[in-house]
């Protein structure tokens, strides 16, 4: 749906790539690239650091992460705790300690500082159990999935939350996590990401948010409105009904989010709160910016924001949209630097980067891919002991074992492009294979297969970079250009690939021989 607004020329060529989107005032300066270190408000008051400096320990049940904590030194003793596997209810009791005060229904972090939680290789998931942050700080939680959290049903955790936090807690960085439920509250869900009660500098990045009825607040009613200095940026929320997020008082900065399918409304602010909006990206949404519910109004400070089919209510005494404008209310000024991309790339950047198991890649803040320093602690891990003899896991393959080398500079011409193949083994999808996410993959029905990257009109392809799932290698493969018939390039395993630069509307990777069931989480291919 496409506006007519005298904003709208100040932006016509970055919107020129998405077609009718519109683009409502001008992106702001790049200020320093995305780096392995908290950014946004996680970075003031101290920063956060988690356990950097402490001991690594792996740990692949919710105990193991729970005995962990309780044998540290002290509660503020630095620790560093790798996750794999998936962590339920099944495999998760109370542990008791001077260090540490944990729960049996939940990952309780109560009463304690420096801790990083962070999954290992392409990720851990905590399923239907949720993190609790309560009376703490200098909390890191990274590459982590958390599914389908339930508040009434069962089985029941952490009020229904994906990621809860509450009572005084300051300084933490959550990134690179997958936060998912089934629906709504009448399913038995609440939010993926709650802050209240004196919760402040705190940041979300790279991150998905989907298929809730709630995204998550920032104060638990309008009386409750300490929590503050929220960044969010880099994230797709997805499918949500509200609450991208609710704002009670405070401040928060979001800046280039993908908000998608937002279907009630979106970012919520109420009660005298702030919200800097920059250069975001809402597509096919409802209300994505206001207060809402309330006649206790907040504002808005927007800029370089993108809206692609977002319609609009008429407003009311409790319900007041910010469009069709989305004109400034108030200004905020953030005490941080930070870099944005501009708003037509953020859905493309934003697909390669966000969520568990992509690597933990970022954006270099010029709608560029780049990997971050490291994927996973390097220090060597020690496994948490349990109660019953076990025989040692074999750790999850890092990312930087998984994937081959760096993805070569520029936009990946796979996202946003068509796929088709030979074959599908059960579960799998050709579209995995350009999704951005090393976590999902392709499978031919047997040894070998084709696998093909498929363009509308005619692109200029010059390297290309196969991803293999983590536990998987290729075999004997050839690059094959899809309009001729001709070989480009032909060799074995996996990695970055060059071949001859050729325009084509069709490249496809045949699997010729393989020693087991090859899986290709990622068929990336650039111009250069």
């Amino acid at each position: 749906m496409k506006r007519s607004t005298a904003l709208q020329l100040s932006a016509v060529a970055g919107v020129a790539a998405v077609g009718a989107a519109v683009a409502l005032g001008l992106p702001q300066e790049n200020a320093s690239a995305a780096t392995n270190v908290a950014t946004g408000y996680a970075s003031e008051n101290g920063g956060t650091s988690g356990g950097a400096g402490g001991a690594t320990v792996r740990a692949t049940t919710g105990t193991q992460i729970h005995e962990a904590l309780c044998k540290r030194a002290a509660a503020d003793t630095p620790i560093t705790i790798e996750v794999e596997g998936t962590i339920n209810h099944g495999n998760t009791t109370k542990v008791s300690g001077a260090s540490c005060n944990t729960a049996a229904d939940r990952i309780e972090l109560k009463e304690i500082k420096n801790v990083t939680i962070v999954g290992a290789g392409s990720g851990a998931t905590f399923d239907q159990l949720g993190i609790h942050i309560r009376d703490s700080s200098n909390i890191v939680v990274r590459n982590v999935t958390v599914k389908n959290v339930k508040k009434s049903g069962s089985p029941l955790s952490n009020g229904g939350d994906a990621i809860s936090m509450e009572s005084t807690v300051r300084n933490v960085w959550v990134d690179h996590t997958t936060l998912e439920a089934s629906g709504g509250e009448s399913e038995g869900f609440d939010g993926l990401f709650d802050m209240k009660d004196d919760t402040q500098f705190v940041t979300l990045s790279y991150s998905i948010l989907r298929n809730s009825g709630r995204g998550g607040l920032i104060g638990s009613s309008e009386t409750d409105t300490g929590n503050s200095f929220i960044t969010f940026h880099h994230n797709k929320y997805e499918n949500l009904d509200s609450r991208t997020p609710l704002l009670r008082g405070g401040v928060a900065h979001m800046f280039n989010n993908h908000y998608v399918k937002l279907n009630e409304s979106g970012i919520n602010s109420r009660a005298g709160a702030k919200a800097k909006v920059d250069n975001n990206y809402f597509q096919d949404s409802k209300d994505v910016l206001g207060t809402f519910y309330t006649s206790a109004a907040g504002t808005w400070h927007t800029s370089g924001n993108v809206l692609d089919n977002v319609t609009w209510s008429a407003a009311g005494s409790e319900y007041k949209p910010a469009g069709p404008s989305m004109t400034s209310t108030t200004s905020v000024t953030v005490p941080y630097a930070f870099t944005v991309d501009t708003a037509a790339c953020v859905p493309t950047v934003v697909a390669r980067t966000a969520g568990a198991g992509t690597g933990l890649k970022v954006s270099d803040g010029k709608c560029a891919v780049t990997s971050t320093p490291t994927a996973n602690p390097t220090t060597s891990a020690t496994k948490t002991p349990t109660a019953a003899p076990t025989t040692s896991p074999t750790a999850a393959p890092t990312a930087s074992a998984t994937a081959a080398p760096a993805a070569p500079a520029g936009t990946n011409l796979s996202l946003g492009a068509g796929t088709d193949g030979s074959s599908k083994a059960s579960g799998t999808s050709y579209g995995n294979v350009r999704d951005g996410r090393t976590g999902t993959f392709w499978s031919p029905s047997g040894a070998t297969g084709d696998i093909s990257i498929k363009w509308g009109t005619a692109v200029k392809v010059s390297r290309v970079v196969i991803v293999p799932a983590a536990g998987s290698s290729i075999g004997a493969y050839q690059l094959v250009n899809g309009t001729t018939g001709a070989v480009l390039k032909s060799g074995t395993g996996a990695g970055a690939i060059s071949i001859p630069a050729t325009s084509l509307t069709k490249l496809t990777l045949r699997i010729t021989s393989s020693s087991g069931t090859p899986k290709v989480a990622e068929f990336e291919t650039y111009a250069s």
